[in-house]
């Protein structure tokens, strides 16, 4: 379950570097039209999987060193009030009365 979150929360690290590879290309010149752009396109995926990786190495060894366990910590079991809930779901009641109002006139 944590791997799957991480990779949700890192999906936009990864597309940044993959945008960034692809302005570099485009920057020199390169215009994908053919099949005989493929090498070019599979060394950037091999390059981006070997970034991508790397990248993982360094943030688990951070997390290593700040003291992850393999299980995420918990430093208290924080629950919400009844009063923390209805402030909660006050701005999105509002928001449908609004939008119900919108309707109907």
């Amino acid at each position: 379950m944590q791997i799957a979150s991480f990779m949700i929360r890192y999906g936009d690290v990864i597309t940044g570097e993959m945008r960034r590879m692809r302005i570099a290309r485009e920057s020199r010149g390169f215009e994908a039209s053919g099949v005989r752009h493929w090498g070019v396109l599979a060394k950037s995926a091999g390059a981006l999987f070997i970034r991508a990786y790397e990248r993982g190495e360094r943030v688990h060894l951070a997390m290593i060193s700040r003291g992850y366990a393999g299980a995420m910590p918990v430093i208290d079991e924080v629950t919400a009030s009844r009063a923390q809930w209805s402030y909660a779901l006050a701005l999105p009641g509002a928001a449908l009365v609004v939008c119900l109002l919108g309707w109907t006139l």
